[in-house]
C-alpha cells in the first residue's frame, strides 16, 4: 500500500494537467474493472458491474494545487501564480520544480525595513522562483510562461504515518485503487470517478456522473485534522481515529441518508469512524449534488495535518479503515 501511495504522490500532475496521474492509475486499476474511459474533461471513469439496480459513484481528484507560470525576468527569474489553494506563506523557501527543473522561492526586500514589512505580508506580487538561470531566455527554454509546476517534495515513511505532497488528493486515488482490486463480485453497479481540477473549484465532478443513474456518490477526501497544538478547537478530526463521516464544510450539508448509511456500515463491519464538521473548503460531493436533478450525496475524508503544503501527514490506520468502508458499502 505504501509502494502505491509513494507512485501516487509523487506524481506531477496540478489542476488541468493530470495526465501523468491518469496514466499510472490506468494501469494500477485496467485489469480489475469492466470497462474504463476517459470524458471530454479528463475525468477517468472505470466501473465494475454489480447484481442489484442500485449505483454507487465514489469519487477522488486526481490533481494536485501547483504554480503556473505568469512572467520572467530579465535575469531570469519566474514570477507565478497559484493553481489552486497555494499559501504564499509556504513557498517562502520551498523546493518546486517546472518540467523537472528545480527552484526555490524567494521575495522581494531591498531594505531592512520593506524585507520586514514584506515578511509580514507575503503574496504572490512579492515571490519569484529561482532555477538558477542567467537570463531571460535561459528560464524560457525551460520554462515558458504558462508552465505549470508542483512542490519539489517526496514520499516519507514514518512507520504508523505517511508524509508527502498531494496526500490531496491522492490518499483517496490510492483507498479507491484498493477497493477496486479487493472488490470481486460487488451487489451494487460501481463507478469509480477519478476526477480533474477540484482544487480549481470541483470542475470534473461537476460533469462526471452526468451521463449515469445514480443513487448515491461518496466523494473520498482529505480533512484537516484539528489534534495539534494549538489547532482549531472547535473541530474534532483527529489521526488514528479512522474515517471521518462529513456532516457538512463549507460548501455543502451532506444528505442525511447517506451520513446515516455510512454510520450504519461503520458499525456492522467494525470500522471505527469519527464524525466531521469543516469550518471551510469543500469536497466533491458539492459537484454531485448539482448534478442532473441531483445526487444524495456525501464525503469520507482522511484527517491530514498540513493540508496543501509540500509534506502533508496520513495514518496509515485511517487508511486501512476507509478502505474497509467502501468495500463494506459497495456490497450494502
Amino acid at each position: 500500500m505504501k509502494d502505491l501511495i509513494k507512485k501516487l504522490t509523487e506524481a506531477k500532475s496540478p489542476s488541468g494537467r493530470e495526465k501523468e496521474i491518469r496514466d499510472i492509475i490506468i494501469d494500477e486499476i485496467k485489469d480489475y474493472v469492466d470497462e474504463y474511459k476517459i470524458d471530454k474533461l479528463g475525468n477517468l471513469i472505470a466501473i465494475k458491474k454489480g447484481e442489484s439496480e442500485k449505483t454507487i459513484l465514489f469519487d477522488a481528484h486526481m490533481d494536485e494545487i501547483g504554480l503556473v507560470v505568469t512572467h520572467i525576468t530579465n535575469n531570469g527569474f519566474l514570477r507565478v501564480e497559484p493553481v489552486g489553494g497555494v499559501n504564499p506563506r509556504v513557498l517562502i523557501g520551498a523546493k518546486v520544480q517546472f518540467n523537472g527543473h528545480v527552484g526555490v522561492v524567494g521575495f522581494e526586500g531591498e531594505t531592512m525595513e520593506e524585507y520586514s514589512k514584506n515578511m509580514n505580508n507575503i503574496n504572490f506580487d512579492i515571490l519569484f522562483v529561482d532555477i538558477g538561470v542567467n537570463s531571460k531566455e535561459e528560464a524560457e527554454r525551460i520554462a515558458p510562461i504558462g508552465t505549470f509546476g508542483t512542490y519539489y517534495a517526496y514520499f516519507n515513511d514514518l512507520g504508523d504515518k505517511v508524509v508527502s505532497k498531494a496526500l490531496d488528493d491522492r490518499i483517496g486515488c490510492a483507498i479507491m485503487i484498493e477497493a477496486i482490486k479487493k472488490i470481486d463480485k460487488p451487489k451494487n453497479n460501481l463507478i469509480f470517478a477519478f476526477t480533474v481540477q477540484e482544487e480549481v473549484g470541483l470542475i470534473g465532478a461537476s460533469v462526471a456522473g452526468y451521463n449515469y443513474d445514480i443513487d448515491m456518490a461518496i466523494a473520498l477526501d482529505v480533512t484537516a485534522a484539528a489534534d495539534t497544538p494549538k489547532a482549531f478547537k472547535r473541530m474534532a478530526m483527529k489521526l488514528n481515529e479512522g474515517p471521518c463521516i462529513k456532516i457538512k464544510d463549507g460548501y455543502t450539508v451532506s444528505d442525511k441518508f447517506v451520513v446515516d448509511t455510512l454510520k450504519d456500515v461503520a458499525k456492522e463491519n467494525n470500522i471505527k469512524y469519527q464524525m466531521e464538521v469543516l469550518l471551510f473548503g469543500g469536497t466533491n460531493a458539492g459537484g454531485y449534488q448539482i448534478t442532473k436533478s441531483g445526487i444524495p450525496s456525501g464525503t469520507i475524508s482522511i484527517p491530514t495535518r498540513y493540508i496543501h503544503t509540500p509534506h502533508e501527514m496520513v495514518s496509515m490506520f485511517d487508511v486501512e479503515e476507509t478502505i474497509k468502508l467502501v468495500v463494506a458499502l459497495a456490497n450494502k
